[in-house]
């Protein structure tokens, strides 16, 4: 199962464009949060260790979507690894369900 993960920083910003993308990517759920990056806990961070399954694809519209620094997002994907959960970034296409992905 593809699942999104959208972001914004402020209640006042818009998930729309972050919404329609994982949308059209074939997300069948997409998680929310409304809370700045630097906050390592997020509500909807926190829901997608609850949901994700071995065999599901996590979705992001941009790399800083998931993680404000390189060390969170080595931490998510490798939190990712471990439940054999494969990761995918629409912008930057990192697909980690492929070998070159993965590399």
């Amino acid at each position: 199962m593809l699942i999104g993960y959208a972001r914004v920083s402020t209640f006042d910003q818009n998930l729309d464009l972050q919404k329609n993308a994982l949308e059209k990517a074939g997300c069948e759920r997409t998680i929310e949060d409304k809370a700045s990056g630097k906050n390592a806990e997020r509500p909807g961070l926190n829901s997608l260790k609850e949901i994700l399954r071995k065999g599901d694809t996590l979705v992001v519209w941009r790399l800083d979507r998931l993680g404000r620094s390189l060390k969170d997002l080595i931490e998510w994907i490798n939190y990712l690894d471990s439940k054999e959960v494969a990761f995918k970034s629409l912008q930057e296409s990192i697909d980690t369900s492929t070998t070159t992905g993965k590399l």
